[in-house]
């Protein structure tokens, strides 16, 4: 029977071995200190947080996530560890809360491996903490429990490390913050808290479903131009949600609120980038589901089963519920796999022990049983591994031929019948993802539109093995097509007018892959080129925001220059960083720091080794955009539990001309609008 905890209460645990798992209505951190007879750390190597995650015994998450899940193996701890707390503290320098009080309450378990709950804490009353030690286990008298400590600090991290003892506790909390922010760099965006009304029903009739019980509250509507969150179908992306999608990160699990189109200077009031369809009032419930077909079987998918305001809504959440339920399958399944490991080398341990049984049959015999239990339990893992992809399978069959355009491959039939909408989708497919325990079940990685980062197409070779084998023009001319095909869905899913396009290309030496695009005449200008060109396009950009931000700042949007476009504009930025010099690589860290709040967003082709001689100062530049690649590559983590998914990017069917015809119809749009 599971104990719920009060703080300062304990519990026996029955086990050694153990999962502790967080689950958050946001991206926390996630670590834990070892302590010795009195609770003190004795030096760093007595710790485990997202930038040493493993201590013998011990594993913890390496990024930033709404859920968690930490190993303890308390058998196995150094020497003189009588103690493990576990620590939680909020992201910093990431847009997010700042403070516990603003967030939902966290809830911890600790559970055996087989997802039994021993013991809960649900840590309440909260407030200007931003970090806080939530329970901790300790050996007394040869036997271990856990206590609910929820013990917080309003002076964050290095406050809570200082009061375990830690020398020097600042710049270890420094440096675990940065290891959080390079893996949110990474991290799939996850979409927003999903309400009670929001569960889907096939959860209800049959799937697997790892999620708490407990509900995350309704997310607020968004502030205008509230500070983009600077993670981000991660992932998660983000197995997300980012979650949460998530990528952004934002709020958990499943991609977070953003603006829509500005109002224009003539509106007298402070600019709006809330998106026009987000409601204040709860969404209607989600379609009945499909019967069983049999009895005692699940119910058959429906395409939209999820809650949402509108079609797209409901596909757009059931599709991170898909995300989501994929990676907590995988998750159940490989924990259950390294258990069945660990069981038999316990076994075949204890069995070779004896000196008697390490020859002859004995040996022999033990050797086979043990290895007989751990493949029925892996069988068993993978059984219910292989219903619950079936399931999803099942699923994604029937949610794919029903996705609107913006959500849909470039082969789907949904783009040869589209027409330029008259206002902005929920989200834009930019790829897929896949775990390599089933390949060929994809799920569609969306980001929120407007967006809220960046995105980097990395042309390095280095990127990625696929990367490694491919010819260097090849790959940059890849990339860029990637880039352009990236433009085109933007500007198809725009009304008229309302998306603008400039490409810089220094050298000229992307004119082939940009080709669709300039006979289209969809850009705002010819592509940007030389010094002159660069730099022209850059102030232009720069001036807008700064222009916006001090409009809405004075609530003064009707003294906006009548030239300004207050429209979305994205800025597709070629091989850089030829061509830049400091003063223009300055003002691209300003946009894509900046930009995102106000409409301006960054599409860079770009190869982070031959940026290398820049330093650490283009380091935030990266972190701060969402990497996708031209080929296949592990490189996105989701926001629930940080599974390396391998992003595939979007294709356009050979032979197809559906780039062309899409081009076509914008332009066409904007002609008949007078654009």
């Amino acid at each position: 029977m599971t104990a719920e905890l009060v703080r300062g209460q304990n519990h026996t645990l029955p086990q050694t071995r153990l999962e502790i798992r967080v689950s958050a209505g946001t991206p926390v951190v996630a670590g834990a200190t070892l302590g010795d007879e009195r609770g003190t750390v004795r030096g760093i190597e007595w710790i485990a947080h997202p930038g040493s995650p493993q201590l013998p015994g011990l594993e913890v998450s390496q990024q930033a996530a709404a859920d968690h899940r930490l190993a303890v193996d308390l058998e196995a701890l150094p020497g003189g560890a009588h103690r493990v707390t576990v620590l939680l503290a909020l992201p910093v320098g990431v847009g997010g809360p700042v403070r516990f009080g603003a967030v939902p309450a966290p809830f911890v378990a600790v559970t055996g491996l087989d997802g039994t709950e021993i013991a809960t804490f649900t840590l309440t009353d909260l407030d200007a903490e931003s970090a806080v030690s939530a329970l901790e286990l300790y050996r007394r008298q040869d036997a271990w429990k856990v206590r609910a400590v929820g013990q917080g600090y309003a002076g964050g991290l290095a406050e809570m490390l200082a009061d375990q003892g830690v020398t020097d506790p600042a710049a270890l909390a420094g440096s675990i913050q940065e290891a959080v922010t390079r893996g949110l760099a990474r991290s799939v965006a996850p979409p927003p808290p999903r309400t009670p009304e929001a569960d889907r029903v096939r959860h209800a009739t049959g799937s697997t479903d790892h999620r708490p019980t407990s509900p995350s509250p309704a997310p607020e509507p968004p502030e205008p131009l509230a500070d983009p969150a600077a993670t981000g179908p991660a992932h998660t992306t983000q197995p997300h949600t980012t979650q949460p999608h998530t990528a952004q990160p934002h709020n958990a699990p499943g991609p977070a609120a953003a603006g829509a189109s500005a109002a224009g200077p003539s509106t007298g009031g402070p600019i709006n980038y809330a998106h026009p369809r987000r409601q204040h009032a709860a969404p209607p419930s989600p379609p009945p589901a499909a019967p069983p077909a049999q009895p005692g079987q699940p119910a058959q998918p429906v395409a939209g089963d999820a809650t949402g305001w509108s079609m797209d809504e409901r596909l757009y959440n059931q599709i991170w519920g898909m995300f989501e339920d994929l990676a907590r399958a995988v998750a159940a399944y490989r924990s259950a796999v390294d258990f069945a490991e660990s069981r038999m080398d316990q076994e075949l341990d204890r069995a070779l022990s004896d000196p008697r049984n390490r020859i002859g049959g004995a040996g022999d015999r033990a050797r086979e049983a043990a290895r007989a239990k751990r493949d029925e339990l892996t069988s068993r893992a993978r059984e219910a591994l292989d219903r619950d992809l079936a399931q999803l399978a099942a699923e994604a069959a029937v949610v794919e031929p029903a996705l609107p355009a913006a959500y849909a491959g470039w082969g789907n039939p949904v783009w040869h019948a589209h027409r330029i909408p008259m206002e902005v989708p929920m989200a834009l497919r930019i790829g897929d993802l896949h775990l390599p325990e089933r390949a060929d079940l994809r799920i569609p990685l969306l980001v929120r539109l407007p967006l809220e980062r960046g995105m980097w197409v990395d042309s390095g070779r280095t990127a990625s093995e696929a990367a490694t084998l491919m010819d260097t023009d090849r790959l940059r001319r890849l990339a860029m097509e990637t880039a352009v095909a990236h433009a085109a869905r933007l500007l198809a899913v725009y009304p008229p007018g309302e998306f603008a396009v400039h490409v810089i290309d220094p050298a000229g030496s992307a004119a082939g892959p940009l080709a669709p695009l300039v006979e289209a005449g969809v850009l705002a200008g010819p592509p940007a080129a030389g010094p002159g060109g660069v730099a022209s396009v850059l102030a232009h950009l720069t001036r807008r925001v700064d222009l916006v931000q001090m409009a809405v700042r004075a609530r003064a949007a009707d003294s906006l220059p009548p030239d300004l476009d207050t429209g979305e504009q994205l800025l597709v930025v070629n091989d850089f960083p030829h061509g830049f010099d400091d003063r223009a690589v300055t003002q691209l860290r300003y946009l894509a720091d900046e930009g995102p709040a106000v409409g301006v967003h960054l599409l860079m082709v770009a190869d982070r080794e031959e940026a290398s001689a820049y330093g650490p100062v283009l380091d935030p530049l990266w972190r701060s955009l969402l990497r996708i690649t031209p080929v296949a590559d592990s490189h996105l983590a989701d926001p629930w539990v940080g599974h390396a998914w391998t992003y595939e990017p979007l294709t356009i069917p050979p032979g197809s001309q559906v780039l062309e015809q899409v081009l076509t119809a914008v332009a066409a749009a904007r002609r008949a609008a007078g654009r």
